[in-house]
């Protein structure tokens, strides 16, 4: 048995079903077989900034098995707030990552595994260098648009989610001879919808890979009328632009800006192409915090019983992965450089092209 360890935990970036699973794997193989401490991070590196650290000590007696689950996170987590540029409240930003270094020693830790996308590894990444931390990282991101892994915590349960809805939207489709338009997350990549509109039965799905017009959305639709049925289901990614070329977003609170809204342009543009009464659904966050799906469960629990490993073994900086149906390791700077976007001559394209469905080009 190694020595005895402390290790923090932390979950960054917006939440996904499958979190939970991850920190239970992680408390599990830390304190069940190695006999380590394991404290949680509160609200991502927001805990580490607070005075005293926020944290919570976990171990076997509050990781249970309905832990898994849970969508969300008990930790919470925060999408907000680059430490290297954190905005004050006079409009300023200031540099605040010594706080989280200086957080990471006030607890005494040996290592930190930090659960996040991209975004969120750049930003640890950069503090590990800085504070000579020594970090482990674990995929999540419902896009799963993160380089070197081929499936990341929290994509799958996002696609069953959204097949769930194309399947309760076909029957009143069919029932009031409409096209059915369901807007989808994907912040830039259209995994999701390509996943969900195959899984689903769809007609038409635009991804923001492919550059669509709509005519062509048009012309699909005619032809589902000409078959002889009288409804058509249509997935868009939210990163979908218009026709002009322009991302479609909406102005939240706090002057920030999101996609959200192509799902109504195309639903309008098709109403008016076709004649078709058309009805938009936006699945919005629905998509996040459903309790994960059994292969979320099973990645998740992979991923963390890794990543575990990995500091024991004295690897840090690497990001655990999923290649050929098994748990690797690689570099966290490879994983931030790759982005993974919809390859044009992927198989999944190439099987909604066999099976008919437009994708708008």
């Amino acid at each position: 048995m190694t020595a005895r360890k402390r290790i923090g935990i932390l979950t960054s970036g917006g939440d996904c079903a499958g979190l939970n699973a991850v920190i239970r794997a992680v408390v599990h193989r830390a304190v069940g077989t190695y006999g380590w401490q394991v404290l949680g991070i509160k609200e991502g590196t927001q805990g580490f900034l607070q005075r005293p650290v926020q944290y919570q000590t976990l171990d076997l007696s509050n990781v249970d098995g309905h832990m898994m689950r849970q969508g969300g996170t008990i930790l919470g987590t925060t999408n907000r707030g680059d430490p290297f540029a954190y905005p004050m409240g006079d409009g300023t930003t200031k540099d605040r990552s010594d706080e989280i270094i200086g957080g990471y020693r006030e607890l005494g830790l040996d290592a930190l595994i930090g659960i996040g996308g991209d975004g969120s590894f750049a930003i640890l990444h950069k503090l590990a260098e800085k504070g000579g931390l020594k970090m482990v990282g674990i995929p999540k991101t419902i896009d799963n648009d993160l380089g070197m892994t081929e499936v990341s915590v929290g994509f799958d349960t996002a696609v069953g989610v959204a097949v769930e809805a194309l399947d309760r939207l076909q029957p009143t489709a069919a029932s009031h001879q409409r096209v059915m338009v369901l807007e989808v997350m994907g912040r830039d990549a259209g995994h999701i919808a390509l996943a969900a509109g195959i899984a689903g039965g769809a007609d038409v799905i635009l991804i923001p890979e492919v550059p669509y017009s709509i005519d062509s959305i048009a012309n699909k639709i005619k032809q589902v009328r000409a078959s002889g049925r009288n409804f058509a289901l249509v997935v868009v990614s939210e990163a979908v632009k218009t026709a002009e070329g322009t991302g479609v977003k909406k102005l939240l609170q706090g002057g920030e800006k999101r996609y959200g809204g192509i799902g109504d342009y195309i639903g309008e543009k098709i109403a008016d192409a076709t004649g078709a009464e058309t009805r938009v659904t936006v699945l919005g966050h629905v998509q996040r915090g459903s309790p994960p799906s059994a292969r979320d469960r099973l990645v998740a629990s992979a991923f963390g019983v890794h990543a575990v490993d990995l500091i024991a073994e004295g690897k840090f900086d690497r990001m655990v992965a999923w290649s050929n149906r098994g748990v690797i390791d690689v570099p966290i700077t490879e994983a931030i450089a790759h982005y993974s976007c919809v390859e044009l001559d992927s198989a999944l394209v190439k099987t909604a092209r066999g099976l008919g469905i437009s994708l708008g080009d």
